[in-house]
């Protein structure tokens, strides 16, 4: 797999970058940005981006965790080192809470944001294998939420922003990311999930609401599947609603990088 990793060095300490790239060529090719689920850095994540290098993308995979260690390392004694632990883990109220604390807050701040995906952008900037312009991003139930905040953060930087099973997006809390529609020039797509409570109906459509006010490009699906749906190694993984979603991205990084 034609995958490496460095040591991004950030002012909150050095931030693993992941790199996938084609195993074919030498590029330059366009950036795809890739923001993980609550299960940090890992196989199936890794397996989902290589899989967009390989049509042609650098894929650019930050540990936004770093601030924070691996997720693994908090689950209880004897319960195996793999993301199906931690999913069975966050049903229970007081790991979800000590993981929304320590993990998911810092991973959205936008603060945070700021300093780690600035520091990749910057880095890939440099980078003789990546070409010039925008870049794409894509994210997954908690990189979901970065994906569309990262268009509201580097607007100039962002052409298109996908979100799949993504929470929070729009929500009550003063730190919404649908308040700051109105910053984003990138294309922007929504694929939800039923029966999701980080993202219900109601919350579609008020985030519907501000990208059409903002006048941003947009569209919002809800998939027949539940949230958790693109990841293999998610309880809730659903094989067909995971092919829709990458031949989706697929079809629009081709017409944001024509």
């Amino acid at each position: 797999m034609p995958m490496t990793s460095i040591e991004l060095p950030t002012t909150d300490g050095p931030c693993r970058l992941q790199l996938f790239t084609p195993a074919k060529g030498v590029g330059p090719w366009p950036v795809l940005l890739f923001f993980f689920d609550g299960g940090g850095q890992r196989g199936s994540q890794s397996d989902m981006a290589q899989r967009f290098a390989d049509e042609g993308y650098l894929v650019a995979m930050p540990d936004l965790f770093h601030r924070a260690g691996s997720v693994f390392d908090t689950l209880p004694a004897g319960m195996p080192r793999e993301a199906s632990s931690v999913f069975t883990m966050l049903r229970d109220p007081e790991f979800r809470a000590m993981w929304g604390q320590k993990f998911f807050a810092p991973a959205t701040d936008e603060k945070n944001l700021l300093v780690d995906v600035g520091a990749t952008l910057e880095y890939l900037k440099g980078q003789a294998n990546v070409r010039p312009g925008p870049v794409a991003t894509t994210g997954y139930c908690m990189g979901g939420n970065v994906s569309f905040r990262v268009a509201t953060l580097f607007p100039e930087r962002v052409a298109l922003a996908a979100s799949f099973h993504g929470g929070g997006l729009a929500s009550p809390q003063p730190n919404s990311p649908h308040l700051k529609a109105a910053r984003i020039k990138a294309r922007v797509y929504i694929a939800g999930a039923i029966e999701d409570s980080s993202f219900s109906e109601e919350a579609k459509a008020l985030l519907a609401s501000s990208l059409t006010a903002a006048g941003v490009r947009h569209e919002i699906e809800t998939y027949p599947a539940k949230h958790g749906f693109a990841v293999s190694d998610s309880p809730m993984f659903d094989r067909s609603a995971s092919e829709r979603h990458h031949a989706t991205l697929t079809r629009l990084l081709k017409e944001t990088f024509a």
